[in-house]
């Protein structure tokens, strides 16, 4: 059984949720007896650390705020063949955790993402659901094939995912940063259905659906400029020559007929703006080459680590 041949740890990320943290420990301590259970506070000002150490949990604190602060730390203290990423909320199936591994080892791949599926309609608020699904397929235009729930919080990954992923983000951006990692990277994934359900009445989401959703849109244009440096400076290059011929096209107009030049600030803005353009595109060349030196170095680090199926690891 891959479960006696592997070191699995759960990761649970917590910020106030001393109303349902008792209720996800126990519930992963019944699916995976074996498993590490891991719960990082990120300065909590109710009872979650407590609660959680009492259903017997090992209980570490994040002091920078934000999910993506403490994600940073968990894959970097935390050391496991696999590891299980879920919100403290109780509202991810912990019954999904072992198809999920199992589907993780069996097919060699590097994250299993969990696919939110309900019935209940205040579970998934509809202006979350919609702002998923915009940001989603942003993604998939922007770098390719991604996922169907891109910012699903349940994630089960392998050693060498969580061990070279540079977590540069602070908050919820972070569901963000960990597919793109997964694209650049072209690491072998998949998906897995699974229930999703309200919070208790009690329970109070942390998400603000504009706010957040204002961070993960500028994330992933921040990911593609850094990721893809000379499109994006090719986009803006283009839009800087357009705006420069269509000012100096009525000037030239002009000189032909006339052989003057009316406006000078107008044929001054216009030289500008087609310097501008030159200039954004020669910086999207260099920086495609330094980004291409990066992502060879992010891949070998990847290869440096053994893959979850091999033969070797059992």
């Amino acid at each position: 059984m891959f479960l006696l041949q592997k070191n699995v740890a759960v990761l649970v990320p917590c910020y106030n949720e001393e109303k349902t943290i008792r209720k996800v420990v126990k519930d992963f301590q019944t699916i995976l007896p074996d498993a590490a259970i891991y719960v990082f506070d990120n300065n909590s000002s109710d009872q979650t650390k407590q609660v959680a150490k009492e259903a017997g949990a090992i209980v570490r604190t994040e002091s920078h705020s934000g999910k993506g602060n403490v994600i940073r730390r968990m894959f970097a203290d935390v050391e496991a063949d696999i590891y299980i990423l879920v919100d403290g909320d109780d509202t991810y199936d912990a019954t999904t955790v072992l198809p999920m591994i199992e589907k993780l080892v069996a097919n060699h791949l590097d994250m299993v993402v969990g696919v939110r599926q309900t019935s209940e309609e205040t579970s998934y608020r509809k202006g979350h659901k919609l702002g998923n699904a915009l940001l989603t397929g942003l993604v998939a235009v922007i770098f390719g094939h991604t996922f169907t729930d891109m910012l699903s919080g349940y994630r089960v990954m392998s050693r060498r995912f969580v061990k070279s992923f540079p977590a540069l983000t602070k908050g919820f951006e972070i569901e963000t940063e960990l597919t793109v990692h997964a694209l650049e990277l072209r690491m072998p994934t998949a998906e897995l259905l699974t229930f999703y359900r309200s919070r208790p009445q009690d329970s109070i989401s942390k998400l603000n659906t504009y706010r957040d959703g204002f961070r993960i849109l500028s994330t992933i244009l921040r990911l593609y400029k850094d990721e893809h440096p000379q499109t994006f400076f090719s986009i803006i290059a283009f839009a800087l020559a357009l705006a420069s011929v269509i000012l100096a096209y009525p000037l030239f107009e002009t000189f032909l007929k006339t052989g003057l030049v009316p406006r000078i600030p107008t044929a001054i803005l216009s030289t500008g703006l087609m310097l501008l353009a030159f200039l954004s595109l020669a910086s999207g060349l260099i920086l495609e080459t330094v980004t291409r030196g990066r992502q060879e170095l992010k891949r070998l680090m990847y290869l440096s680590i053994p893959a979850i199926g091999n033969d070797s690891q059992a």
